[in-house]
């Protein structure tokens, strides 16, 4: 069971690190524009921290 154990351990970090240079390569060097247009479009790359703050602080 310990040699199936090491085989999981070493797929699950052979994934995060493919994972983790995927993300550099999509976000580093503006590889799909469109993923860009389309965040900005949806907010979600921008600040919106300050008025969720005074959202609540108005209750």
């Amino acid at each position: 069971m310990k040699t199936f154990e090491k085989i999981i351990i070493k797929m699950i970090m052979i994934q995060f690190i493919f994972l983790m240079v995927a993300q550099i390569i999509f976000h580093h060097f503006h590889q799909f524009p469109e993923l860009q247009k389309l965040t900005q479009y949806e907010g979600v790359g921008k600040n919106n921290f300050t008025d969720f703050l005074e959202t609540l602080s108005r209750k």
